[in-house]
């Protein structure tokens, strides 16, 4: 039987194309922990199709999240560090016009 080692970190890329307010978004505590949940044992590689809430009046936004590496173990869990990395632009289009009628 083998045992699932916790890793110290893991580090997660986003488009470079993502707002300011979406990055914070993404340095949120809840936010963390969603994606520990969610995704228990990530590999480098792999791509998340992850919900960031615009605000009250506007839709979602699916931002493509990328697995760079998991680092000191197969797992992730409370312990584990998050660490972000921003990537090429991928033409995301976030912001105000997730919002409106012109948007996507």
């Amino acid at each position: 039987m083998s045992t699932v080692a916790t890793a110290n970190r893991l580090v997660v890329s986003y488009p470079a194309d993502l707002s300011t307010w979406g990055r914070d978004q993404l340095d949120t505590r809840h936010f963390r922990a969603w994606l520990k949940r969610a995704h228990p044992e990530p590999e480098a590689g792999d791509i998340w199709e992850e919900f960031l809430d615009v605000g009250c009046c506007g839709s979602a936004l699916e931002v493509p999240l990328r697995v760079e590496r998991v680092v000191g173990g197969d797992a992730v869990g409370e312990p584990t560090h998050i660490n972000y990395e921003e990537r090429a632009a991928c033409g995301l289009a976030d912001g105000w016009a997730v919002q409106s009628e012109a948007g996507p």
